[in-house]
């Protein structure tokens, strides 16, 4: 299974509770920390709701 690498790389200030909820669900403590999760339509969707704030990159397995 592949793997999503997520940063924040936008603030939440100004946005709906629901978007800073998610970033808070994806596992994401502060602007430019990272996260490794697994390529899943759960996590897809999440990463899909807030886009515009992450940075996301795949990483292939070997």
């Amino acid at each position: 299974m592949a793997q999503l690498k997520i940063t924040w790389t936008k603030s939440c200030i100004g946005r709906p509770q629901n978007q800073e909820k998610v970033i808070l669900a994806l596992g994401l403590k502060r602007l430019n920390h990272t996260v490794t999760h697994g390529d899943t339509p759960t996590i897809r969707g999440m990463v899909n709701k807030v886009q515009h704030l992450l940075s996301v990159e795949e990483i292939a397995e070997a």
